[in-house]
């Protein structure tokens, strides 16, 4: 997805809907070269990972999650991430660390 700050790339699963998608991983690139990772996550979602947790033990049986790249987003749908995540960088700026940078060969 093109924005006009950036690009988007969203990490579909088979089963996902790009338009309810609640879970998703993304890698955001800037024209200067400067990328970075994203997982945006609804409240919803994280409750239902919490709970799934809670049953596998990961996270100390659901206590907490870490994810270092996390911004939690009000509503699913590529539209509403792309939204925010345009006024993340809007905010910031796109010499931000705010969210984890990530270097692939494409940055090269």
């Amino acid at each position: 997805m093109e924005t006009a700050d950036f690009s988007i790339t969203y990490i579909l699963a088979l089963e996902d809907d790009a338009d309810t998608v609640e879970d998703i991983d993304a890698i955001i690139r800037a024209p200067g070269g400067k990328s970075w990772t994203a997982t945006l996550m609804t409240p919803r979602k994280i409750v239902e990972v919490m709970a799934r947790c809670s049953t596998t033990g990961e996270y100390a049986g659901g206590l907490y999650v870490h994810i270092p790249d996390l911004m939690i987003v009000r509503e699913g749908g590529l539209d509403a991430m792309t939204r925010a995540l345009v006024d993340l960088f809007a905010k910031f700026g796109m010499d931000t660390d705010v969210l984890p940078s990530f270097h692939d060969e494409e940055d090269d």
